[in-house]
Order: C-alpha cells, then structure tokens, then sequence
C-alpha cells in the first residue's frame, strides 16, 4: 500500500514539474501563440484610429465570439469533448445579463457576477450528467440542453418568447473616479477586448499548471488518469464549467451590444460557428480559436456585399482548412515557423 501511494505521489510529482519545464519552455507553437495574439489585439486596438463605426462594432462582436471559440477549445482541444450546445452558455450569459439588469442592479459589477453565479449552477447540472458519456454521446446531450433553452426561451413569456427582450439600454462601466459609457464604440470595444485578453491569459495560465498536464492526458490516454492519482470526473467537471463561463461571459455584453436578446442565442447555429472559428483558427492553440473568430466574423461580411449566399462562402473557407490545413491557422503558421528556423540553421550549417 504504501508503495502504491508513493508511486502516486511521484507521478504527480512528475506531471508538476513537466508542466513548470513546458510553461518555461520558448517552443515554436508558443512564439506562435504570442505572435498571434500581439497581432490580433494590437490590430483591434487600432481599429477605431482607421475603421467606421461598423466595423468597430463589428469587431466587438468579433470579440464576444472568440470567447465562445475560445471556451469550444477548452473542451474540444484540451479535453476532447465535442459540445455542440456550447451556444446555450453564451445564451444564459446574455439573457442572465439583460435580466440582472432590468430587474436587479444597474451595475455591470453586479451583471457580472448573476452571470457567473447562473452559469455555474447550470453548467454544474448539465455537466454531472453529460460528462459521464464521451464522443457522439456527449455532443448529442449538448446539443439537446441548447435544443430545450432555446424552445424554453420562446415559449416562456417572461423572457420575452420569441421576440426575446427588446430595447435593452447602454450600459456604463462605473471605475473608481471615472465612469466609461459604452454608447462609444471605441469605449466598448476596449472593454470587450480587456475581458478577451483577461479571459484567455487566465485560461492560459490554469492550462499551463498540473490541472491543464491532467485534461491533455484526459484526452490523449483517459484510462490512464486513475492510476496517476487523479480522478477524471472532477477535472472534466472543472473544464465543463470553466468552459461555460467563459462562453457567457462572451454572452454577457452581446445583448447591450445589439440593443436587444433573443432564442437564436441558445441555437444550434451559433454552436456550430463557434466550433468552426475554433478549427478554422487552430484546435488546441487557445489564441487561434480566437483569430478563427475574428476570421469568420469578417469574411461574413465581406462575402455579404458578393454574394447573397455568404455561408456556403465560409463552408468553402471551412473545407479548404479541414483538407489543406487541419491543424487550422495556428498549426500552419507553427509549421512555417519551424521550417523556417531549420532552413536559417542549414543555412548557418552551410556557412
């Protein structure tokens, strides 16, 4: 017995130390990463100094949806889960959001935390139950949770049904000394960019301690986990709600974004382009779900002023990466950056 508890106690000895030497790590799909992540921020925050106030608010919802990407990658890319409800949390942070505001406080502070307290409570009872099944089982029971908010939403009254709840007001931040209106487009896509890049670095810190070494092995060798002392359900649980609230969280500001919040929130479609930002950007990656966002945001309105048929567009874009590029624009770029540097040492070599 005592042998048994000391070879477990090794084993998570090893997954910490792992983890330390892999965060420290500068490796190729890191230098990636961050590269990634400066040019889409640093882009973003310059927008309002060249764009219209279209396509300032058009990347403000870019934004919101990157965080529903990115919470798809949480579960798809680390875990292995396919969610295919995973719109039904960003459904609950919208409408939690519009309802904290009409009837408790008028304070984003207060929205903030109806949200996460509603969505863990949720997330908690959907996750006890669908966690214990994996592959198509799991994506068929995410997909019904988003089925049954969606005809709940529109037929339940008190949430409007389906017209949902309209002529919902803009918000302000209120900070110590200064209060920020978010009717300016510049001042609301500064915030939705702060929660993104809050969001993703708190993400990317939790995945880069023995938690984040624990859902890789989840994924890759599950039957394994046990005997290194961990127990599966917990940590599956744990990114099951840590998913959920980062997806509502997106969901949080997009009714104050739009004016208003509706069903289709909760729907299958939003699942499904969530999930397709997150291929498209790269699975796995963290930051490139949240490119594939900004990437499909944009190309749908670019192809809507070419053709009237703009998703078929995006499901060319969608199969062109599956066949040519299926470790998404993350893993292209990891793959240009490694030849390159091994072309630059034959080079040295040669020299």
């Amino acid at each position: 017995m005592t042998s048994t508890g000391g070879k477990l106690v090794d084993a998570q000895r090893l997954v910490r130390r792992e983890t330390a030497a892999a965060r420290a790590a500068p490796t190729p799909a890191r230098r990636v990463a961050r590269a990634m992540a400066v040019t889409l921020f640093a882009t973003a925050a310059l927008l309002p100094l060249a764009g219209s106030d279209f396509h300032t608010r058009l990347a403000i919802e870019a934004a919101l949806l990157g965080m529903l990407a990115l919470s798809v990658d949480i579960l798809l890319g680390r875990v292995g889960l396919l969610s295919l409800g995973q719109a039904a949390f960003f459904g609950i942070g919208a409408y939690t959001a519009a309802l904290s505001w009409q009837h408790v406080s008028q304070s984003l502070w207060v929205v903030l935390l109806c949200v996460l307290a509603c969505t863990t409570l949720v997330a908690l009872a959907v996750g006890a139950v669908a966690i214990r099944s994996s592959g198509v089982y799991f994506a068929l029971i995410t997909f019904g949770v988003g089925e049954i908010l969606a005809k709940s939403a529109n037929n339940t009254a008190a949430v409007g049904g389906s017209d949902g709840l309209l002529g919902l007001p803009v918000p302000a931040l209120h900070l110590p000394g200064i209060t920020l209106s978010l009717a300016d487009n510049t001042t609301f896509l500064y915030l939705a960019l702060t929660m993104l890049l809050g969001t993703w670095l708190l993400v990317q810190r939790l995945l880069d301690t023995p938690f984040g070494s624990v859902l890789e092995a989840l994924r890759h060798n599950p039957a394994r986990v046990p005997y290194l002392g961990y127990g599966p359900f917990g940590y599956k649980l744990a990114a099951f709600v840590l998913a959920a609230n980062v997806a509502a969280l997106g969901g949080m500001l997009y009714p104050f974004l739009r004016g208003f919040v509706s069903p289709v929130l909760f729907g299958f479609e939003y699942s499904t382009k969530a999930v397709v930002m997150a291929l498209v950007g790269g699975l796995g990656s963290l930051i490139g779900p949240v490119v594939g966002a900004a990437v499909i945001t944009f190309s749908e309105d670019a192809l809507s002023n070419v053709t009237r048929h703009p998703l078929f567009a995006i499901g060319a874009l969608f199969v062109g990466f599956v066949l040519f590029a299926p470790a998404g624009m993350a893993g292209a770029l990891r793959q240009l950056s490694t030849r390159s540097r091994r072309t630059g040492k034959d080079d040295g070599g040669h020299a």
